[in-house]
């Protein structure tokens, strides 16, 4: 019996939302969407029941504006399972280990039912540690007393109200992707980035920090001095706080950049091979594989730290070339030093008094982190072409199946194919490491709200294909016969 055939009574029972059995209207789709978002930030202002509040610390502070949700509420380990569920499959679907052929509907029930459980043994395993170590979500010792069930029932308490809201945000993500637009792991993205930004811009003193037009409100009207430009104290507060400068401009760039990126594309001609006249292209962008490959760098790293971090709190003996940890519960020397990525300016510029560790030492975990995403963007981006129907074999068959052919070519998907395989390949290999470069430098110089690099990048990048696809669905609504040509009636 082969391992399909054992676990099929179970993944397939796994449960799913239904996909809609006609077209869904635009209007619907928005509706949907916006319904989820609004859940979403709810979902995030809730704070589990017996949580001792303000105690904890959040240890994926710095990764939080790639895996979402919110520190201390019901969406603590926020969309992490369901990434690192997909860096499982993507990598056991590359070495072909497990035998699922996508195109077939029975194997297509299962890799959803073994994705769907992925993610909730990971939620699961992501939960526990930190709810039952106490270091990150504490829990209060006066609710024990008070419902007679001690410190350990209430940490189990927690622990069921995070993970069923790690579940929630599973089943949230798929009715976006079927009944939405986009989908809902790059919606929260969107939301938890855009919330740092605004707050960056417009947060004032009486909300905590102040933001970037607040801090400029004090320098203009005299409560705030930054000094003579020309003297290097004057020089840092224009770049740094409290102007801001450098973040400002690092925000702009990154967002035009991208732009721009995504307008870089070879375009492919296609002519209908029925209706006459009727012509048009297959964009081979330049970042083809979007930014999304870079939510699994990021995962994989965060997973790296998140281990150090156990190991540190639980293991009293841990060896020093391991890692050391300092008072804020980061590293300061050893191998999960040099694994950690580089967030903030202060992290690196030992120049100004603030980083950790001696500049060889900073150097580098400079050169690592920035290999780290270049070549895992560039691998994670071959992964996503391939598994998510992108290559160059699936592009042939879709080209094929709507009816369309390249001019000058016959019409066949094995010649189809070879012609994608002049381009998509070397444009996603080329899209996927230009992203990491610029994650990384993003996070060298710094951004408005302290957003990272790779969230930044992610949420102009969702949020441009999320145009795009809106953009996509009009064209549809006004047009139905255009849903049939294409096959999404």
């Amino acid at each position: 019996m082969s391992w399909k055939e054992a676990a099929e009574p179970v993944l397939s029972r796994m449960p799913v939302v239904e996909r809609p059995a006609g077209h869904v209207p635009f209007r619907r789709k928005l509706t949907w969407t916006a319904g989820i978002l609004i859940v979403y930030f709810f979902l995030t202002n809730i704070n589990p029941f017996g949580l001792a509040v303000g105690q904890g610390s959040d240890f994926f502070g710095q990764f939080r504006s790639v895996l979402a949700g919110s520190s201390g509420s019901l969406l603590q380990v926020g969309i992490g399972p369901i990434v690192t569920a997909s860096i499982v499959l993507q990598l056991l679907g590359g070495a072909n280990l497990l035998g699922l052929d996508t195109d077939d509907p029975r194997d297509q029930v299962l890799y959803q039912g073994l994705q769907k459980l992925l993610v909730v043994i990971v939620t699961a395993l992501t939960a526990a540690p930190m709810v039952f170590t106490g270091q990150f979500l504490p829990a209060d010792p006066a609710v024990g007393q008070a419902l007679g069930i001690g410190t350990f029932g209430v940490k189990s308490l927690i622990f069921v109200q995070i993970f069923v809201g790690g579940v929630l945000l599973l089943f949230m993500d798929e009715i976006v992707s079927k009944w939405g637009v986009g989908s809902g792991v790059g919606l929260f993205i969107i939301a938890a980035v855009s919330q740092q930004i605004v707050g960056g811009f417009f947060s004032f003193s009486a909300l905590g920090a102040r933001g970037f037009f607040a801090n400029w409100y004090a320098i203009a009207t005299g409560g705030t001095q930054l000094g003579s430009p020309f003297t290097s104290a004057g020089l840092e507060s224009l770049l740094f706080a409290p102007g801001n400068i450098l973040a400002l401009f690092t925000t702009v760039f990154i967002f035009g950049i991208v732009v721009y990126a995504e307008s870089v594309r070879v375009e492919i001609p296609l002519s209908h091979a029925r209706v006459k006249g009727a012509r048009g292209r297959f964009p081979v962008k330049l970042i083809y594989a979007s930014v999304l490959p870079m939510i699994l760098v990021r995962a994989l790293q965060a997973n790296i730290q998140f281990v150090g971090q156990l190991l540190s709190s639980q293991w009293a003996g841990m060896p020093a070339w391991l890692g050391v940890y300092g008072e804020q519960g980061q590293p300061t020397s050893g191998l999960f030093y040099y694994l950690n990525p580089i967030q903030q300016p202060e992290q690196w510029m030992w120049f100004r008094g603030a980083a950790t560790g001696e500049p060889w030492m900073i150097a580098v975990r400079l050169a690592i982190d920035l290999t780290f995403m270049i070549v895992g963007g560039a691998i994670f981006a071959i992964f996503w072409v391939e598994t998510t129907g992108m290559g160059p074999e699936a592009t042939a068959k879709q080209i094929q199946n709507s009816g369309m052919q390249i001019p000058g070519f016959r019409r066949n998907p094995q010649v189809v194919e070879k012609v994608m395989e002049r381009y998509i390949p070397q444009v996603t290999v080329i899209g996927g490491a230009l992203v990491g470069f610029l994650a990384v430098m993003a996070n060298l110089l710094g951004t408005i709200g302290q957003v990272s690099g790779t969230g930044l990048l992610l949420a102009v990048s969702i949020t441009y294909k999320l145009y795009e696809e809106i953009a996509e669905e009009q064209l549809m609504e006004m047009h139905p016969m255009m849903r049939q040509m294409f096959g999404n009636e």
